[in-house]
């Protein structure tokens, strides 16, 4: 059984505590957050001790940590927890800074310690599926893959302010599902960003709505569509086209009840948010990283494919200013 400390009692440390202590392979025994309060709370209810970071950090009966901290903070603690031989699954993503998220690589590699980011839309089990029939070749070579994700309504202006832009903050979870899909990055990114949902996002210089064209080398085209307000609830969907057919991942929705009558047919919205619409794959995420960790199976999304998101992102942010397409580096 691995012994977890976690990093943080927030929205997201609170989900990933769940899956902590209700896996039978793992066991919550430290949380630490920046409230002190929070951590005593989130602890206390898993028979856990809050303590500081740092002393998780330190404390060698503790084999492994979850980072489930400000972005910020993301690249230090796992540079720190590597160094100390924790094994890491952090929340995506690296850093909000491409170089500092290289040297964090270049950094934890060293030490040869697992480290796993927290892309968690890889494991819900409709997309994981969609990219097992992929993988055994039922619709032939990749050739045009369509990602949308829209939020029900924009955050606060003052997390705008804080999250890097949406195509770090947003979008990165959509890159990141690209590349899972289509096997490798692509050669070439154009975006194009505007503030149309809200004019303060505008304001704080980031973009509510946005869509970029992904390129490849060997000819292939995605399109990645984001929009912080979709009404109608959550909205994640993938289609890929392939030679021989076409995969695509619909909506998971509140319930299954659909009503037809001669005035149309109905059925329910979307699940609201990334909680309710994620919550199965976050508990598929654990138990991929405990099945990496004590049975030896491959990590399923490296510190690399993390770095390679933000490059991604940060190739789309340089488009979306300049109007003009980026070539991404190798």
């Amino acid at each position: 059984m691995l012994r977890i400390g976690l990093l943080g009692a927030g929205r997201i440390g609170r989900v990933h505590a769940i899956n902590i202590a209700g896996h039978a392979r793992s066991k919550l025994v430290a949380v630490s957050d920046v409230n002190e309060e929070a951590a005593q709370s989130l602890a206390s209810s898993y028979g856990a001790k809050a303590l500081s970071s740092e002393a998780i950090l330190k404390d060698t009966s503790i084999d492994a940590v979850l980072i489930a901290t400000s972005t910020d903070t993301h690249s230090d603690l796992i540079e720190e927890a590597a160094k100390a031989g924790k094994a890491v699954l952090c929340e995506k993503p690296v850093d909000l800074s491409l170089q500092r998220a290289r040297a964090c690589l270049a950094v934890a590699s060293a030490t040869g310690v697992p480290v796993m980011i927290g892309f968690n839309r890889r494991f819900d089990p409709n997309f994981a599926k969609v990219k097992a029939a992929l993988d055994a070749g039922e619709i032939g070579k990749p050739e045009l893959l369509s990602i949308t994700s829209f939020d029900p309504a924009p955050p606060p202006v003052g997390y705008i302010k804080v999250s890097g832009g949406l195509f770090r903050d947003m979008m990165i979870h959509d890159f990141d599902m690209a590349n899972f899909l289509m096997g490798d990055a692509p050669k070439t990114i154009h975006a194009t960003g505007t503030s149309i949902v809200d004019a303060e996002i505008g304001a704080a210089g980031d973009v509510d709505t946005a869509v970029v064209t992904l390129t490849y080398a060997d000819g292939r085209i995605a399109v990645i569509k984001n929009s912080r307000r979709a009404v109608y609830g959550y909205d994640q969907r993938v289609e890929l086209l392939g030679a021989e057919g076409l995969l695509s991942a619909a909506n998971v929705l509140e319930n299954t009840v659909s009503k037809a009558t001669k005035a149309g047919v109905t059925s329910a919205n979307p699940e609201f948010f990334f909680l309710e619409r994620y919550m199965r794959a976050y508990a598929a995420e654990w138990d991929a990283f405990l099945r990496a960790i004590l049975d030896g199976a491959p990590i399923p999304v490296t510190l690399a494919d993390g770095v390679a998101a933000l490059a991604m992102a940060e190739a789309a942010t340089q488009s979306a200013r300049s109007g003009q397409s980026v070539d991404l580096a190798p």
